[in-house]
């Protein structure tokens, strides 16, 4: 049936690596990694984003690589922009091995900051914009950062916490006009003032063993982790390889995802850098604003999350849907129901994926060559296994973990200051994930949710993913969070919070009869409530450990009883 995909998919994927070898060769370091991957596995000679961008900057000069609002920035300029950040960070004191942290939204300064860090071996700490409170200072100080990039906008949110900072000494804020409309507090520095900097590249480097950067985990569940990754193995360059392989050189990327999440910093930016494409950047997601931004920058394709799509596919039917040249989206997450639906409405093609900053660099890929709501088979030569709590093989339907196998001599995960999570992570030569997965007769894999996200009801194991999916089948809703509250009994019951779309009416109780026919009776929820808006990161993410605290409120619908809570209930905060 996928004959034909699966054909093409070898054409195009022996196409990315034999431009990756051409890369190599170009720069000197083929034989050296090739020998490496033979041997390990793993690149002996990475590089870094700073070395990427300065290796395009040669080439492509002053062909236009970044859209930004009404402004366009060329490789050079980006380049040289980046060198302006590290002469300013370097004037500061910065150098190798001191850590910068950005607490900023999307612009071009982002990258500046970020790329520039690295000319001068620092490692940078992209930081949650969303964070508050003891949340934001457990990063901070976590992560040892000396320098934080802030905008002007999160100042009163650092100013909270400020007393409490450990190790920070210098704060650079960005102000969104430029100047701003108010003298800095005292010691504190405008960032514009790097861009008087000379854009030469500054002297400096690093060890290959050195700090690249910290991205931390969202936190939604639990204490973030710091997933660390060094100069030597940054997986740069391994990002050729889709990027050869999914774009053109005539491409224009867009995201609208923050940059301090990997699917925009990687999967969009990066593969355009390495593409020689361009990349349109958007501030945030809008929804209303989407499909306008797409058609504005003449965006050939884009990448979505979670609930995105979904949200998208709510939004009121236009008739110039399906005006757009984009050739394809590539989707994390993207509900089996919608999938088709997304495609002819909009005109467009859906790549799923999957993928983890602390994954140990694995992914799989469903390239229109595995079924609808697949996120695929792994590559040739990857080995993985579906396992059950006791790390048993699972039977082919049932969900477990998947866990990868792990070579090589370097740590394939590395969380900071972390060694108990770390060890946990990769265990025995295998990384564990922490995402079930169920495999089908033909071996296709279907993501099922997160080991932390499965709920025991009634002697069953019940995947909250798969309830949210579920209730957001109804017409009426735009997106749910799904997770366990208290029970009178053993166990716990299934609390469901929803939004529902704007201009529909929605009774709890119907929505309670409409999963009776779409889940297993143990799986519908108990208690649902609807909500104006969610708790969420700023990669759409729900925090459902606020909802948590929060507990069953009154006016929360009870299909038990077939009534509204009158008083409040415990929660689930642990």
């Amino acid at each position: 049936m996928y004959l034909f995909a699966n054909i093409r998919n070898a054409f195009l994927m022996t196409r990315g690596l034999l431009r990756f070898m051409l890369d190599e060769k170009r720069r000197g370091t083929l034989k050296t990694n090739f020998q490496s991957m033979k041997k390990t596995k793993e690149i002996a000679e990475d590089m870094s984003w700073a070395e990427l961008v300065e290796e395009k900057a040669r080439i492509y000069g002053d062909r236009v690589f970044l859209f930004f609002e009404d402004k366009e920035f060329t490789f050079r300029q980006m380049d040289e922009n980046a060198n302006r950040i590290a002469n300013f960070l370097l004037s500061l004191g910065g150098g190798r091995g001191k850590g910068v942290a950005i607490m900023m939204g999307n612009c071009p300064q982002y990258l500046d900051v970020y790329i520039g860090s690295q000319k001068i071996g620092m490692y940078s700490i992209p930081t949650n914009t969303s964070l508050r409170g003891d949340s934001l200072l457990y990063i901070l100080n976590h992560s040892d950062a000396e320098f934080l990039v802030i905008d002007e906008e999160f100042q009163d949110v650092y100013d909270k916490i400020a007393d409490r900072i450990e190790k920070i000494k210098h704060v650079i804020v960005n102000r969104t006009d430029g100047t701003g409309s108010s003298p800095l507090i005292r010691g504190r520095h405008a960032l514009s003032s790097a861009y008087g900097h000379s854009p030469k590249k500054p002297a400096g480097g690093y060890n290959k063993e050195d700090i690249c950067f910290i991205l931390y985990t969202s936190g939604t569940t639990g204490l973030p982790k710091g997933v660390m990754y060094r100069y030597g193995k940054s997986s740069v360059k391994f990002l050729s390889i889709p990027s050869y392989t999914l774009y053109k050189k005539s491409d224009i990327l867009y995201t609208c995802l923050p940059l301090f999440h990997g699917n925009a910093l990687w999967l969009c930016v990066t593969l355009g850098l390495h593409r020689g494409a361009q990349v349109a950047l958007a501030k945030k997601f809008s929804a209303s604003r989407f499909w306008d931004d797409i058609r504005k920058y003449n965006v050939t394709a884009f990448n979505t999350i979670g609930a995105m799509i979904p949200i998208l596919m709510k939004q009121p039917p236009n008739e110039n849907d399906r005006d757009n040249r984009v050739r394809f989206t590539f989707s994390a997450a993207c509900p089996a129901d919608d999938w088709e639906k997304f495609e002819k409405r909009f005109g467009i093609t859906i790549y799923e994926g999957y993928g983890a900053v602390d994954g140990g660099g694995k992914s799989i890929m469903n390239l229109r060559n595995a079924p609808v709501g697949s996120i695929g088979k792994p590559s040739p030569g990857v080995v993985y296994r579906l396992v059950d709590r006791d790390g048993n093989d699972v039977l082919v339907g049932t969900p477990g973990e998947l866990i990868f196998e792990s070579k090589g001599e370097r740590k394939s995960v590395e969380y900071f200051k972390n060694e108990k999570a770390s060890s946990n992570k990769v265990r025995n030569g295998w990384i564990y994930t922490g995402d079930l997965v169920r495999r089908d007769s033909k071996g296709y894999l279907y993501f099922v949710g997160r080991n932390a996200e499965f709920m025991r009801i009634k002697g069953e194991n019940v995947s909250a993913y798969e309830v949210e999916h579920a209730i957001q089948k109804h017409p009426s809703v735009v997106e749910a969070a799904v997770y366990a509250v208290p029970s009178d009994l053993a166990e716990d019951e299934i609390m469901a919070c929803i939004s529902v779309v704007e201009g529909h009416s929605l009774n709890e109780a119907d929505l309670v009869g409409f999963l009776k026919e779409n889940l297993a009776k143990f799986a519908v929820p108990r208690y649902v409530k609807i909500v104006k808006e969610f708790p969420k990161t700023e990669t759409q993410r729900i925090i459902k450990k606020e909802l948590e605290k929060i507990g069953i409120t009154p006016g929360t619908y009870d299909a038990q009883n077939k009534a509204y809570v009158q008083a409040p209930m415990a929660s689930c905060d642990k």
